[in-house]
């Protein structure tokens, strides 16, 4: 019951600042879709037959999926450090497990939320169809998780804000960007595809699209297989550095 009474805790974190946590990350959504889909929608025709507004709405749903469960895990762990409250958490009975599917569990919350909140307004300028639903959860439930392990890394790593937004801006924001948010890799020219292949966010947003549009850049089965990889990898060390007690216990 220890690590559903932090998860617990962890939601209400986020959802009694939802003005922030929720509706600014909507609102910035909407602000990219106007901007992007007004220059564009007449000049840009994706997979042949769809508009460029309905290709940019799932590339902005699952941006924003993973930008915020990643900020959920990472911001808890590096206020907390900051402020010495996380003193409190460790005097709890918790094992490193409990500690993971809380942070992380949490993390996946806001994202979703985050996510749906993104795709209910974005489909005011545009409805997708769902070609293949039960994908579009798997690899907005996936992408959540490896976002929210990552920041949890980062958050034990990180020992100050500026740390944190280092991690944050030279890594997360650059690789989310670059992964096909705003574009399909197919029109890059040979060498930019090839390195867009080895940015494993790729993989998320392409799997993800799949789900809406039954069209894809690469096999939803290897995207499926990239991030479920890298996902537990990141667990791996993730559960590896709780248990060890890494810069949160002396």
């Amino acid at each position: 019951m220890g690590w559903r009474a932090l998860l617990a805790k962890e939601v209400l974190r986020f959802w009694k600042v939802a003005g922030q946590t929720v509706g600014a990350p909507v609102l910035t959504s909407v602000l990219y879709l106007m901007v992007f889909g007004h220059v564009l929608e007449d000049h840009v025709q994706v997979y042949g037959r769809f508009s460029y507004t309905a290709f940019l709405i799932p590339g902005l749903v699952m941006m924003s999926v993973l930008q915020n469960a990643f900020a959920n895990s990472s911001s808890s762990i590096i206020q907390s450090k900051i402020m010495g409250n996380l003193v409190f958490v460790l005097l709890t009975p918790l094992s490193h497990w409990g500690w993971f599917f809380a942070y992380v569990g949490s993390s996946v919350v806001r994202g979703l939320v985050v996510g749906t909140g993104v795709l209910l307004v974005t489909m005011f300028f545009a409805v997708p169809p769902f070609a293949h639903p039960l994908w579009i959860v798997l690899f907005a439930l996936l992408g959540a998780g490896l976002l929210g392990t990552l920041g949890l890394i980062a958050g034990l790593w990180a020992e100050k804000f500026d740390q944190m937004a280092v991690f944050q801006n030279f890594l997360i924001m650059p690789m989310t960007f670059l992964s096909g948010v705003f574009y399909s890799i197919s029109s890059l020219p040979p060498f930019w595809q090839a390195v867009s292949h080895l940015n494993p966010f790729f993989y998320m947003i392409d799997g993800f699209r799949y789900g809406f549009f039954g069209m894809s850049d690469v096999s939803p089965w290897l995207s499926l297989g990239v991030v479920a990889g890298a996902l537990a990898v990141t667990s791996a060390v993730a559960v590896h550095l709780l248990r060890t007690g890494y810069k949160i216990r002396g």
